[in-house]
Parts: structure tokens; C-alpha cells; sequence
């Protein structure tokens, strides 16, 4: 919700590679939509990342949990340094602060914006315009597991998918209730059929599991998508096993209206999506913690080759701005951040891609401010 004293504290992990360029764009962006919609920004700037590790062998300090509890949201570039070895700076950092502020959302727009292209033949922006909602802190992700005769020929290795009923619940309960909140509009039929809406429904939440193979963990997640379904008799209920939800995604994206899924799931099928909304460059996305601090960011990775040279796509930082703003109550700017996004990708750029814009990243973000600060 917006604050009373209309002034928000935000702490920017802008991290590594093109993190920081990309990052100081979006930030331009915000500062500038705070200005026009009268609201006040303070950021604060923390150097956590592949750089910092190399220099004194910590991912977070200890009291990282405790100092970005103090801030309003946190806004974060990339994570990722070829020096470090995979794994290191994703979960010392990345996950850690998933599950320490406990972020059990991973809110996931899949919005293909007016010229850009996408791989999907004859589809366009009316077509691939829903949201994943992802659990963001279990399955096989909780890092139970371990490893047994570790480099011989009987090595095994185990990783378990954990779920307990009430991070399901939760997750569910949010995608219902963001389900009947993204209904407005510019939504009225998304996934629906008229006689759906005749009924009374204005929104379809679609469960992607896989309860034919998983029967233990999905079972779980579709007793629970069921059960908490009679509370909303406003939502259809949908359901596409993970492999069958590729292929929709790929052949009838418009099918999709919200779609809710495990961590894994959600983690493999949300690129997916990048890929059709226009690729990495575009993506945006959050970690959300409904009742504390909540993450936001470009989905693409750190980018090393084109570290300071003012090419790199900025737009994703731009877009996971927006999301910040509309999580904490700032509707209107964040409206206003997302439609001067779609007129630099309609009328302005030439590409979605590094050193193709037609401009650089500084440009492209006084684009979108330009346009921003033309709006009523």
C-alpha cells in the first residue's frame, strides 16, 4: 500500500557485469515517475555481488536479513561473475535472501509490448499477455538432499521436492486473490468463454503440475488448487500438466490468463515466456513477500561481454521498476511507467537486442522518460 509520508526507501543490490547500467536507468525512470505522480524516492546502494566476493570471500554479511528489513523494497541489477564457480553467488545471495525474507512469490509477467518480436508466428500483443505466479521458497530448492560415494561409479545423488501444505496454501491464496485483481478492462475475456462470464467468472487461474507422474507432491497442490477454489466462485479453474503448459505457451498463449505452479516448474516454464514475450531483454519480475520486503528485477543475467559499453537492454529494469511501484501502492506511476515502455518498443527501438536498439542504454531510458513526462 502507498505510505502516508509518501516517501519510499529502496535498497539496490545493483551487483555485477551490466547490473549497474541497467539498474541506474531504471532508477532514472522511478525517480522521474515519483516526481510527476508526488512521491518521494531514497535509495541506498549496497555492493553485494561477484566483485565483492572476490574481494572478501562473503556472499551477505550477517546482518543483510536485518538491514534490508529497514527498506520498503529492494531493487536488484544482475548477480553473476565468470570468476566465481556457478552456484556460489545464486545461493549465497539470490536464495538466501529469497528464503530469509521469506519472498515465497515469484511474480512472472509474460506481456509481449508493441514491436517486439516474438518466435510465435501470427501471435501479438492481445495474445501473450498473462502472469506466472511461481512458490518461491520450496521443492527441490530447499537443498535436501545430499551426495553418497562421491566421484566413484556408484556415486548417487539425491534432491528432494518438499512441500508442506501451508507453502502451498499460500501460494495459492495469492494467485487467487492477483487473479481477481488483474481483472479489469484490458482484461475482461483473458482465458474466459462467454459463458464463463455469463456465470460470473472474471478471471481463469490455471494450476500447471504434473499429477500423473508426481502423485505425491501434485496431489497436494490439487487438493489444496480445489478446496481453496470454492472460496473464489469467481475464477474458472484450469489445469495443464508442465509439459502440456509448454506447448500451450507456445501454440494458444492466449489460453492463459494467471497460472500458478510449483518452484521448479515455475523456474523452467517462465523462461519459456521470456522467450516469446521478446526475450531476456523485456523480462521482468519480483520476489514477493506479501506482508514484508519484496525483490524486483530484470530476469536477464549480468551480460559480462558488454559490461560499460552503453548497450545493454535496460528496458527489463525499467519494466521490474514499474512492478516495484505497483507493489508498494504507486498504481498510477507504475501504469505510467508500462505504457511509456510500450511506446519506445512501438514507435523507437529497432531491436530488442544488445548494440541493435538503435540507441544506447542511457538513451533508452531518456526515451521512456520522455515519454513519461508527456502523459496526463
Amino acid at each position: 500500500m502507498a505510505k502516508a509520508n509518501k516517501n519510499y526507501k529502496i535498497a539496490v543490490i545493483a551487483g555485477d557485469g551490466t547490473g549497474p547500467e541497467v539498474i541506474g536507468e531504471g532508477l532514472k525512470v522511478v525517480k522521474a515517475a515519483a516526481k510527476q505522480f508526488g512521491f518521494g524516492i531514497t535509495a541506498k546502494n549496497f555492493n553485494w555481488g561477484g566483485a565483492n566476493y572476490l574481494k572478501t570471500g562473503e556472499t551477505l554479511p550477517a546482518d543483510a536479513k536485518a538491514t534490508l528489513e529497514k527498506y520498503d523494497a529492494i531493487y536488484l541489477g544482475a548477480i553473476g561473475c565468470p570468476e566465481v564457480k556457478p552456484g556460489i553467488l545464486e545461493k549465497g545471495i539470490l536464495l538466501k535472501l529469497r528464503f530469509d525474507l521469506d519472498q515465497y512469490i515469484n511474480l512472472r509477467p509474460v506481456k509481449l509490448y508493441p514491436g517486439v518480436e516474438t518466435p510465435l508466428k501470427d501471435k501479438g500483443p492481445d495474445q501473450i499477455d498473462y502472469v506466472v505466479v511461481r512458490e518461491n521458497t520450496g521443492d527441490v530448492y530447499s537443498g535436501i538432499g545430499g551426495v553418497s560415494m562421491k566421484g566413484t561409479p556408484h556415486e548417487v545423488a539425491c534432491q528432494e521436492m518438499i512441500y508442506s501444505r501451508a507453502q502451498v496454501e499460500r501460494c495459492l491464496r495469492y494467485a487467487f486473490e492477483f487473479a481477481i485483481k488483474r481483472h479489469s478492462k484490458a482484461h475482461p475475456w483473458k482465458g474466459l468463454s462467454p459463458e464463463d462470464v455469463k456465470a460470473g467468472k472474471v478471471a481463469q487461474l490455471t494450476l500447471c503440475g504434473k499429477t500423473n507422474v508426481l502423485t505425491y507432491v501434485f496431489d497436494l497442490w490439487d487438493r489444496a488448487f480445489h478446496e481453496i477454489g470454492a472460496e473464489y466462485p469467481q475464477v474458472k479453474l484450469a489445469y495443464c500438466h508442465v509439459d502440456a503448459t509448454c506447448m500451450w505457451m507456445v501454440k494458444n498463449p492466449e489460453w492463459f490468463d494467471v497460472i500458478v505452479t510449483s518452484n521448479m516448474f515455475g523456474d523452467i516454464i517462465t523462461d519459456l515466456g521470456a522467450m516469446t514475450q521478446g526475450g531476456m531483454g523485456i523480462a521482468a519480475g519480483g520476489n514477493i513477500n506479501p506482508e514484508g520486503v519484496s525483490m524486483f528485477e530484470p530476469i536477464g543475467g549480468s551480460a559480462p561481454k558488454y559490461t560499460g559499453k552503453n548497450v545493454i537492454n535496460p528496458l527489463a529494469a525499467i519494466g521490474a521498476g514499474a512492478m516495484m511501484l505497483d507493489f508498494l501502492g504507486e498504481k498510477k506511476a507504475a501504469a505510467a511507467i508500462e505504457k511509456a515502455i510500450a511506446f519506445v518498443t512501438g514507435k523507437k527501438l529497432k531491436s530488442m537486442a544488445a548494440g541493435k536498439m538503435g540507441y544506447s542504454t542511457t538513451q533508452v531510458g531518456d526515451l521512456v522518460v520522455e515519454t513519461l513526462l508527456k502523459q496526463k
